[in-house]
């Protein structure tokens, strides 16, 4: 029984620290980006939607979204004819 609640620990542990790297990664990844919104290709966003249809990376149904966002290099979304969250917020606005 003490074994199992080691190895339970253990393993609880190295999970733990994974997602903790995962998370700190993402988090210096983002330095010298920017969200760019309308970008995104199908399954290839980086989080959840503005209409919040879906909270997770990677759920993006259809290619250049207004409301699917990716990360760009800063300065580089409106060359990719993108959109800022506000201009995106504003946009989703106007369709309703």
């Amino acid at each position: 029984m003490n074994q199992r609640r080691v190895i339970s620990s253990a393993l609880a542990t190295v999970l733990a620290m994974g997602l903790a790297q995962a998370t700190s990664a993402h988090a210096q990844d983002a330095k010298g980006k920017e969200k760019c919104f309308g970008v995104a290709k199908a399954g290839q966003n980086d989080c959840a939607n503005l209409a919040g249809t879906h909270s997770c990376a990677g759920q993006a149904a259809k290619d250049n979204e207004p409301g699917e966002w990716k990360y760009v290099a800063k300065g580089t979304c409106k060359t990719m004819k993108g959109m800022s969250e506000a201009e995106a917020k504003a946009a989703a606005k106007g369709k309703k």
